[in-house]
């Protein structure tokens, strides 16, 4: 019997004459039951390794130069006005986000922005980019749902952070990468800088290396929908395996906005980096807090693959993060989370795979790379030459350091 196999059988025996566990034991949690220990060595993990390994072998590492990691998405998005973009079809969708112009190296903007935050975020990468771009025009959504829908429309040119495959819009970097973002008690002008997030929660992983991070996962946030309801469930039955609760919301007027439990505090970005593994969900769209939990280098699982951003399709399931079901079930996730705690090596090889894509091909540099490339992509697609609508106010670099 090699040494594991020793230790395993010692744990099990005392847990059989105990029928506890304390935290001392080999990858035993406090509370689990003798039977509990002997399933969780007993199962046959052949069938997740053989995902690790069919998709490592599959996997083609991005390049870091002109930004041609995340290149396929702009032509994926672009695809189906391979015929040309009017005027017409941009008149078509006026009511749908806030009409831009690009004239002579200047940026104008029609006066109305549903989302003044939003726009300043997206007009920062925008304006730093100017002196390369060609005269345009174009409408950007800064809604959090996507517009225009493959079921009852035909392609018609929005620009919108996030979709699903239902739809035609083409895909933007969130203005969350600069200002704008999700705010909540702890981050009462929204979540920040992506820069700034990426010195404080790397610097933040170094405190909490792989072997001192607690062995469990975790999530905080609020009931958007019962996809997480599982979770939370899950995490109540198993909490030595699972910390997961649900925090308020705008919505939350009882208990029962989430689950029948009081709320929990919410809880830092940099708190996060303590836990082992970290579960992200989608909100009303695409979720903000993913790329923020790889910086954590903890293991990432990400539920559900219908929501996208711009960087998702470069990112792999089994290279870079465990892939979770929408719906998946508690015993699903248990499972997951299992395979995570006794094949220790194979997730911190993801841990650390998740980490170093986000920190070499999600950078500040990279957004305003994707905006270059994306824009110019579409300029050409133009059908009709830009007019300056003297209407429209002009967009200048604010006050403040650049």
């Amino acid at each position: 019997m090699d040494y594991r196999g020793l230790v395993v059988f010692i744990c099990v025996l005392s847990l059989t004459l105990a029928n506890k566990c304390s935290k001392e034991d080999f990858d035993c949690s406090e509370g689990d039951t003798a039977e509990e220990v002997r399933l969780r060595y007993s199962r046959d993990w052949t069938r997740i390794l053989k995902k690790i390994e069919a998709a490592s072998a599959s996997y083609i590492p991005c390049s870091s130069e002109n930004c041609t990691c995340h290149e396929s998405v702009i032509k994926t998005d672009l695809a189906p006005f391979s015929k040309g973009i009017t005027l017409k079809m941009l008149d078509s969708v006026q009511d749908r986000g806030s009409r831009y112009q690009v004239i002579n190296h200047r940026l104008f903007r029609e006066e109305a922005c549903m989302f003044p935050a939003r726009c300043s975020g997206v007009e920062h990468f925008i304006l730093k980019i100017l002196n390369d771009l060609p005269d345009m025009e174009f409408i950007l959504n800064t809604r959090d749902w996507p517009q225009v829908s493959r079921h009852h429309n035909q392609p018609l040119p929005v620009f919108s952070f996030s979709k699903t495959a239902s739809y035609y819009d083409i895909m933007y970097p969130a203005w969350s990468f600069w200002e704008g973002g999700p705010a909540i008690s702890l981050y009462p002008q929204g979540l920040g800088r992506w820069d700034t997030h990426i010195q404080v929660l790397s610097q933040e992983s170094k405190q909490w290396p792989w072997e001192k991070k607690i062995r469990k996962g975790f999530f905080r946030g609020s009931r958007t929908s019962d996809e997480r309801d599982s979770l939370i469930l899950l995490s109540r039955e198993h909490p030595t395996l699972l910390d997961a609760a649900y925090t308020k919301n705008q919505a939350w007027k009882s208990d029962a906005d989430t689950l029948h439990a009081p709320p929990a505090k919410e809880v830092r970005l940099e708190d996060h980096c303590k836990y082992r593994y970290l579960f992200n969900f989608r909100g009303v769209a695409a979720s903000f807090r993913l790329k923020h939990l790889f910086l954590c280098n903890s293991l990432v699982f990400h539920v559900g693959n219908e929501w996208m951003e711009f960087f998702y399709a470069a990112m792999k399931p089994w290279v870079h993060y465990i892939p979770v079901k929408s719906k998946a079930s508690k015993e699903e996730i248990e499972e997951l989370l299992l395979f995570a705690k006794e094949n220790d090596a194979f997730a911190k090889k993801i841990a650390q795979q998740g980490f170093d894509f986000i920190t070499n091909h999600l950078r500040m540099e990279d957004v305003s790379c994707y905006w270059k490339n994306l824009l110019k992509s579409y300029s050409r697609l133009l059908k009709f030459k830009p007019e300056r609508n003297t209407k429209f106010i002009e967009i200048k670099k604010k006050g403040r350091k650049q």
